[in-house]
């Protein structure tokens, strides 16, 4: 049974479908990537996924209970965290203080920093940011903010971890050492789902990859069956047809690695 199984999920706006019967399955200890254009509907899927937002229709089950209209706050407590594509730190507290926060109010004591000195410097360690421990939040750079999100999303232990565009402002190694704290994470029992752009981290570290077209999932597979898929490289790219492609090799690749 997967951990995370999203079923015939609609997601209407008025007259606007950002999510069009989208199902998929998430295993656990996976590492999963969601893609697709911009607009496609990924973090629509997200806020479905994690109760920001009610779907249309459709049903989210997590570890075999459907908690389609079950609150946030309690989905958080059965183990979903998340990162979000816009940051959300606490500009005016230090990057320790964010995670205490985050470790306290998951210890049920939230606005008493009790959490243990040693748990956040481990969370801050885990990430790569402990050098940034004293500095506010809001004076860090976006890419060790990124990493700030994923410390404070782990200090609610999830079992399962949705991830927003986790690599945006991190720079090449830094992106480098991102993918290879994934893959710990996920060698540890945790299970990822990430929307993320970065076409050469996505295919270096997901084990199944989904792809969003307009609301609508449009493939699945591994990284090596997604890659050559001709639906897939049509929605990013607009290849027509094996002529198309053929010509638009050399920049398509370089066009697929920019979304």
């Amino acid at each position: 049974m997967p951990l995370l199984h999203v079923d015939d999920v609609v997601v209407q706006f008025g007259g606007v479908t950002a999510v069009n019967h989208a199902s998929f399955e998430v295993e656990a200890g996976s590492i999963t990537g969601l893609i697709g254009p911009n607009g496609a509907g990924k973090t629509t899927c997200f806020n479905v996924i994690t109760g920001l937002q009610t779907p249309t229709a459709g049903h989210i089950v997590l570890d075999g209970k459907d908690i389609t209209r079950m609150p946030v706050h309690r989905r958080s407590k059965r183990g979903i965290g998340r990162t979000f594509q816009r940051l959300e730190a606490f500009g005016s507290l230090t990057v320790s203080d964010n995670v205490r926060v985050a470790l306290d109010i998951h210890d049920g004591i939230p606005g008493l920093f009790r959490s243990a000195v040693n748990d956040v410097d481990a969370l801050l360690e885990l990430v790569g940011i402990s050098d940034y421990a004293n500095e506010r939040a809001d004076s860090i750079p976006t890419g060790t903010a990124r990493l700030l999100e994923l410390a404070r999303s782990l200090a609610t232990d999830p079992q399962l971890l949705l991830l927003d565009e986790p690599s945006s402002g991190l720079d090449e190694s830094e992106t480098g050492a991102f993918g290879a704290l994934l893959k710990q994470l996920a060698a540890e029992g945790r299970t990822v789902l990430m929307v993320e752009h970065d076409m050469d981290l996505v295919m270096g570290v997901c084990d199944t990859i989904h792809v969003l077209d307009f609301g609508s999932i449009i493939a699945q597979g591994t990284p090596a069956e997604i890659r050559i898929n001709p639906v897939v490289q049509k929605a990013y790219l607009g290849y027509a047809d094996e002529a198309d492609h053929d010509a638009g090799h050399d920049a398509g690749d370089t066009k697929v690695l920019a979304l």
